[in-house]
């Protein structure tokens, strides 16, 4: 009889969940695994040494040569960063100012804000494409590829599940989801996903939506926060003031055909907060939930059962 085998591990600063169906032995969870520790190794900024730290390090002063993968996820993010629609891979010395979600929460004074605000600009970055060197022009400025990593990441594990012949599985980082084949629990090969309810508590949902393989992430303000004064401070600060973005959403989950688009589409959406006329067009774009902070939901290309 066929069955599910599951590797867990902790990695990426979460606990991440990976499963294959119909294996005789671990060796694609293996694969996974193997794959997941090096791309942390090269991309985290949680550690001294890696390709993004050693950028960092070297802000203002000069350029750093790293591995041809990270250059294109360094391109991509950078790219996406400069359209301006939320997402922005420089925001670091803003988000180790305010410190939502760690030890030190704060909420720093506007004077502080506006100063790093002037090391978050996206177009003050150089890449050489022959080289493959990425410079940060001001002393202080910080790249971090958290945003999209999971999804880069995720994706580069299905491609190995498809070199094994994986028939179906999940990966699971954290709750980035990408979902490889044919669900073997359903005749048409489709996935159940289950939406969390953000105005509840964890692991309560407000449905399921029903999809062929894809992407599922989540963008949301209601896991990391930090209450000043009576008001309520979220972690997904709006890199064009420098605070917390203003919002009625409380999250938004995309369905998008690779990971790394879901990542970024989960933020565009989240920060136009509310749909984007015509976004169902693209076809990699495989629909969105929102949920509003009143409790109220919204779909676009998706039901909720």
């Amino acid at each position: 009889m066929l069955t599910w085998r599951v590797k867990r591990l902790r990695a990426l600063g979460t606990n991440i969940v990976l499963s294959v169906f119909g294996e005789q032995d671990n060796s694609a969870l293996v694969a996974a695994e193997l794959l997941i520790r090096q791309q942390e190794s090269r991309l985290t900024v949680n550690q001294p040494h890696s390709e993004i730290m050693t950028i960092n390090q070297l802000a203002g002063y000069d350029n750093t040569e790293v591995s041809c993968g990270t250059y294109a996820l360094i391109k991509n993010a950078v790219l996406a960063s400069q359209k301006h629609f939320g997402f922005n891979a420089l925001i670091g010395p803003l988000v180790k100012l305010w410190k939502i979600g760690f030890n030190g929460a704060n909420v720093p004074s506007d004077h502080d804000i506006k100063s790093r605000l002037l090391l978050s600009n996206p177009d003050n970055i150089i890449m050489d494409d022959a080289l493959h060197t990425v410079k940060l022009v001001k002393t202080g400025m910080e790249l971090d590829l958290g945003g999209i990593a999971k999804g880069f990441i995720a994706d580069q594990i299905r491609s190995i599940w498809f070199a094994y012949g994986i028939r179906a599985g999940i990966i699971n980082l954290g709750g980035n989801l990408l979902f490889v084949g044919e669900s073997p629990r359903r005749s048409d090969g489709r996935w159940i996903v289950g939406i969390q309810d953000p105005n509840k508590g964890r692991n309560i949902g407000i449905g399921t939506v029903i999809k062929p393989a894809c992407a599922a992430v989540t963008s949301g303000i209601y896991e990391r926060f930090l209450i000043k004064g009576g008001k309520r401070y979220h972690h997904l600060l709006d890199p064009q003031t420098g605070y917390p973005l203003q919002t009625q959403l409380a999250a938004v989950t995309v369905f998008a055909r690779d990971s790394l688009q879901g990542e970024l589409e989960a933020k565009r959406l989240f920060f136009a907060g509310k749909p984007i006329p015509g976004w169902e067009k693209d076809p990699n774009n495989l629909g969105a939930v929102f949920i509003y902070q009143n409790g109220n939901t919204q779909t676009v290309k998706a039901s909720i059962h």
